[in-house]
């Protein structure tokens, strides 16, 4: 699907797009590769790690629709990866995120439809699922505007779908690198002993994101089948033996994480690696694939009660490969 294509993907020096990018390059034939985003310094620093001539970068924001008109021209795919993550800033700065989160997306919408883009798929989080904080509010919301512009494409040939998923091992802000600082003291701060997460590694993450591109009809929210794993695991998997200091749950934070609600449950679907959740309005005919069955009613997808789970020893071996222990 990538070979021979131009792609952009906004939010392009974050932890998935230089993944992405790596992996674009190193298992792909692309056309060109736009990295969109608004730090300079950090695409200047990517350039010196990716020394490809596919490779270009383009200072923009998403909050700037006729610059998104301007980066869009010659496109065929984008990865809409742009976006205002941390919790505590979104509270804080609600309308920034209001304009980044939402407002981009529809930007992006715009310029991808006029620009006669072939696929757009946007990323997501678990936190878009019955939200109890305002970055889980503006993703939900973005969620819904790229699903319903596919009743805008008409005869034109864009289309788009969503990605939804959880903790990325390695990612930016990953609870990870704060376990690693601390563990030479023995005690690690533990939100809640019962507190649970999805898990997923950033290859992972991004061969989702290639493979759904491949699949796409349109109007699809595609989430992984991925393990479970508990936080006090993954203190072990770090620093066997560790004591626990129980700091309690932060604002805006859930227990467990849920993916699929009882309520997304209608017009779910899954095949082996995924689930699909089809619009609750579909405008417009959507695909499935020929293996896709519905699932049982009421079904729901939460970290506590999820098939897959990574135990203390599978936990290790993750971070062993990634090398953040030994």
């Amino acid at each position: 699907m990538l070979n021979g294509k131009s792609i952009l993907i906004t939010g392009g020096t974050g932890s998935f797009g230089k993944a992405f990018v790596k992996k674009a390059l190193e298992e792909f034939n692309p056309r060109k590769i736009i990295v969109y985003s608004r730090d300079e310094f950090k695409q200047y620093q990517m350039s010196q790690t990716f020394t490809s001539d596919k490779l270009r970068f383009f200072i923009g924001d998403v909050r700037d629709e006729k610059r998104l008109y301007r980066a869009l021209t010659g496109v065929d795919l984008v990865i809409h990866a742009a976006a205002m993550k941390q919790v505590p800033a979104s509270e804080y700065n609600p309308f920034e995120a209001v304009q980044t989160n939402i407002m981009g997306a529809q930007n992006l919408i715009n310029a991808a439809l006029e620009a006669g883009v072939q696929k757009v798929v946007a990323l997501s989080t678990d936190k878009a699922c019955n939200p109890v904080n305002l970055y889980g509010a503006t993703k939900l919301c973005s969620d819904k505007l790229f699903i319903a512009a596919n009743a805008y494409s008409g005869k034109l040939i864009t289309r788009f779908a969503v990605v939804r998923y959880g903790n990325v091992i390695g990612s930016r802000g990953s609870v990870v690198p704060l376990f690693q600082k601390l563990a030479e003291t023995g005690e690690l701060p533990i939100t809640d002993e019962r507190m649970t997460r999805f898990w997923i590694t950033l290859p992972q993450a991004v061969k989702f994101v290639v493979d759904s591109f491949n699949q796409m009809a349109g109007g699809e929210l595609y989430i992984p089948k991925i393990p479970s794993m508990r936080l006090t695991d993954l203190a072990q998997a770090i620093a066997p033996g560790c004591r626990y200091k129980i700091v309690g749950i932060r604002p805006g934070e859930k227990l467990h994480e849920m993916m699929i609600s009882r309520d997304d449950s209608r017009n779910l679907f899954e095949i082996p690696d995924r689930y699909i959740k089809l619009p609750d309005f579909p405008f417009w005919q959507v695909v499935l694939p020929a293996e896709a069955a519905a699932v049982s009613e009421g079904f729901e997808y939460s970290s506590d009660t999820n098939a897959q789970w990574l135990d203390v020893e599978g936990l290790r071996d993750l971070l062993k490969q990634k090398g953040v222990v030994e």
